[in-house]
């Protein structure tokens, strides 16, 4: 009897204990299965747009921030100094008693980059709108100010060519000549009489590629808000790209 009854177990077991590995396994599956839905399913051409979007948005933040009386003058992070390559001439503009003619100049160099800003957004729209980006997920994964990096990158040369007439044109505005040309002509009067270096920066290059660079280090401060804080995420289609960030 005893033989009977422990044969019969050993036969149970033989089709029960397999079929608890099939049900272990197809639960696993589930599992995993659900688990694989419930993440945000991307694809490039949504990485893509998703990234245009944080720049979008984060041009047209920055040119609001900046396009605005003190936008850059006020900003530390951002206010355009005297121009390096002529601090001589500041040095020397102040010991010769024209410290408030160098405070003018240095608060119309902001105001310029500042009127020129306004007119900003549609170049930076139009670069992102042709920007063609391969490597979607790279630029998503890469932290920190990857997408105004990229952008930067792939734009800057095409956006100082834009850029420029439009600096000009507020230099002329802001008539930021009329503080500039005494302090030069008098310290390169002087350089005459000492046979030192005569020095005249191209204003119009230093404001173009100081507005520019300024505008950049507002826009890196948005994308990265747009990366961290999910509140900044507006839009479903950043809500969808930024949310799978935080959704590993």
């Amino acid at each position: 009897m005893k033989q009977i009854i422990f044969t019969s177990t050993l036969i149970a077991c033989t089709f029960i204990l397999p079929a608890c590995d099939v049900l272990e396994e197809a639960a696993s599956i589930i599992t995993t299965s659900n688990t694989e839905t419930a993440k945000p399913q991307l694809s490039n051409a949504d990485v893509i747009s998703g990234l245009k979007e944080a720049l979008n948005i984060g041009i047209k933040n920055s040119v609001n921030l900046t396009s605005v009386t003190d936008g850059f003058l006020g900003n530390a992070a951002i206010k355009l100094p005297f121009p390096e390559d002529a601090i001589k001439v500041k040095q020397k503009a102040i010991d010769w008693g024209l410290t408030e003619q160098v405070t003018k100049f240095e608060t119309t160099l902001n105001r310029a980059a500042e009127e020129a800003t306004k007119e900003a957004l549609p170049i930076f729209a139009n670069a992102i709108t042709n920007m063609t980006i391969t490597d979607g997920f790279a630029i998503l994964n890469g932290g920190d100010g990857s997408a105004t990096k990229f952008l930067k990158d792939n734009t800057t040369a095409q956006l100082v060519t834009a850029f420029s007439p439009k600096v000009e044109a507020a230099i002329s505005k802001v008539k930021l000549t009329e503080y500039w040309n005494p302090i030069i002509t008098k310290y390169n009067t002087a350089m005459n009489l000492t046979g030192g270096e005569k020095l005249n920066p191209d204003l119009n290059k230093y404001v173009t590629e100081r507005a520019i660079k300024g505008l950049y280090h507002m826009v890196e401060i948005e994308e990265n808000k747009i990366r961290k804080d999910p509140l900044a995420r507006v839009t479903d289609i950043l809500q969808k790209v930024f949310g799978s960030l935080t959704s590993k």
